[in-house]
């Protein structure tokens, strides 16, 4: 059976630099009474986010550790399209959308899941002083009918921004989308389509990108060439940062890793995992460590090494969320009926691309922001050094939402 085309790209891009532009979400601010709903569901919401994005991280570890590749992704960003597109969704294609996405609670609803991203979008992007934005974009063909109560949630309740195209002119609409997929991610993803199928109908965008500067940065003075093992027979040069701060910490003796938490000066961290053995830290990880460290983290003078680097990663997602039991949608049996009554939809693809960039602190910032290092008496002051494979996670410390979460195994590559 022939399908209409439809389409979704997930988009996300970090920066661990400097200050840059801000973004302020277009869509009016929810009634009071309609925000008080949506918070009863926002945790149950992100804690269902939290779960889906620790699957799909061994999902993707268990492709990416043949090939020895990094591992880098937005679950968060990933959550937020594929919620979308339930809205859209009924039946058992609904169903196995938010099966997967975690949202089991039978408590937690379409409209509460619509309400919930609805607080949080516009939470993340009305606040002025950090540099993050969030959201969504759907691009229509000019002679598809889509439901408007379909495209009218997503512009409330996702934010996203609603453009019209005529697929059949190829190149005009992968300039479209490219260019505003540029805008949004400030230059980071700047050539996200290479061809366009005439016969799409619908692109769904989600995207994510935040620009963080560390509260306590790096002295680009101190930083050195040096090595990393990217395994017992390989190592590749890298510029090593260092620090000798005082900083939250935690050995966690049951997985054997040890948790240096790097937060960002605003209500965001990232938290960077060097185990002893990566295979044991993968198989464990789950969201209630991230609790158990934020809480149990104490400040101590620690000598710190972490690589500049910057990576970017992309991933056809269709065969991972089939094997977590979203099959529906990208087949015959795929019931999208609340996007179109007029005809068959199913997803074609769903794609995900992020970047990371980490360095001392911002060309802006490193001149003016040195960092005084002094020489304490002669005691011991214990170095954590990550100079082989560890794991990263990016999180908003109130919320413990997961922003991205990857695994540098090269910083090269």
């Amino acid at each position: 059976m022939m399908h209409a085309t439809l389409s979704i790209w997930i988009l996300s891009a970090v920066i661990c630099m400097g200050r840059g532009h801000h973004h302020i979400g277009h869509a009016e601010a929810a009634d009071p009474t309609d925000q008080d709903t949506a918070e009863n569901s926002v945790s149950q919401l992100i804690s269902g986010n939290k779960q889906f994005g620790f699957r799909l991280y061994k999902k993707l570890a268990a492709h990416a550790d043949s090939e020895g590749k990094n591992i880098f992704y937005s679950p968060v960003s990933v959550s937020l399209a594929l919620a979308a597109l339930s809205v859209g969704a009924r039946g058992e294609t609904h169903r196995q959308l938010f099966s997967g996405l975690g949202y089991n609670n039978p408590l937690l609803t379409q409209t509460d899941v619509d309400q919930a991203f609805q607080t949080i979008l516009e939470r993340v992007n009305q606040t002025l002083n950090e540099d993050i934005s969030e959201g969504t974009a759907v691009f229509v063909d000019n002679s598809f009918k889509a439901r408007p109560e379909f495209l009218e949630t997503l512009r409330q309740s996702y934010l996203a921004d609603g453009f019209n195209v005529d697929f059949t002119k190829t190149k005009d609409s992968v300039n479209t989308i490219n260019k505003y997929v540029e805008g949004k991610t400030n230059g980071k993803i700047d050539n996200l389509v290479d061809s366009m199928d005439p016969s799409t109908v619908m692109y769904l965008i989600s995207y994510i990108y935040y620009k963080g500067k560390w509260a306590t940065p790096f002295s680009p003075h101190l930083t050195r060439a040096d090595e990393f093992m990217v395994d017992e027979n390989t190592k590749v040069p890298v510029q090593m940062m260092n620090m000798e701060e005082i900083l939250d910490t935690y050995h966690d003796q049951a997985i054997n890793t040890s948790v240096l938490h790097l937060p960002f000066n605003n209500s965001y961290s990232m938290l960077l995992l060097l185990p002893d053995d990566m295979a044991t830290l993968e198989n464990a990880i789950c969201p209630a460590h991230i609790t158990k460290w934020i809480k149990w983290m104490k400040p101590r003078m620690h000598d710190v090494y972490v690589p500049k680097f910057s990576i970017k990663s992309s991933y056809s997602l269709k065969s991972v969320l089939s094997d977590m039991g979203m099959t529906d949608m990208f087949g015959d049996s795929a019931d999208l009926s609340g996007i179109s009554e007029g005809q068959k939809l199913a997803v074609s693809e769903v794609v995900h691309q992020a970047t990371l960039d980490v360095d001392e602190a911002g060309a802006t910032a490193a001149a003016a922001t040195g960092v005084g290092i002094t020489l304490l008496s002669l005691r011991f002051v214990p170095v954590m050094r990550f100079n082989r494979p560890f794991m990263v996670v990016i999180i908003e410390r109130n919320t413990e939402n997961i922003l991205f979460l990857g695994k540098i195994i090269n910083p090269n590559i």
